[in-house]
This record gives C-alpha cells, structure tokens and sequence, in this order.
C-alpha cells in the first residue's frame, strides 16, 4: 500500500467526524504534515501513520501504543473512508 495515497484520503477527510475505538467522537485539521485533533491539544505527524500502516489492519491499539496518539491513529487509519480497500 502506498502511504503518500492514505495520507491523500487523511487530508481529504478532514473536518469530517471519526469515531475512537471506544467511540469517542472527534475531528481533525490539517496543520502542515500533521492531524491536529479537536479534542486535544496535540499534533499527530504522518511519520506516525507512515509507522502505523505497518500494523494494519488494526484489531485494537496495542500495536501502536509506542506511537503518538495511538486511539487517532487506530480511529483514523481503520475508518472505511480512510482504509478502502487496503486492508
């Protein structure tokens, strides 16, 4: 899979409302190369998500917890809008 392509469709998608696993609703701006949450007060860069594709499909955050932001990285990179058909 082609992480340039998923970072297109994050880009592409934001604004829009994800859910976290636990479905915790939030959004997300575009701030250079990196997803700004609304709900915190934290940047998430796209190294993060390049690092994150390597664990996908995700079943929960286990696999990304040594990451920033593990429940955004989960509820954004397994969201069908996001995921397609990757994985």
């Amino acid at each position: 899979m082609d992480s340039e392509s998923v970072w297109s469709r994050i880009v592409e998608h934001a604004g829009e409302t994800f859910h976290q696993i636990r479905g915790k609703a939030f959004t997300y701006s575009i701030a250079g190369n990196s997803v700004k949450p609304d709900s915190v007060n934290r940047c998430i860069h796209v190294s993060q998500f390049e690092q994150a594709l390597e664990f996908v499909p995700l079943h929960n955050t286990k696999p990304v917890q040594h990451l920033q932001g593990p429940s955004y990285l989960y509820a954004i990179l397994m969201d069908d809008r996001i995921r397609g058909e990757d994985w």
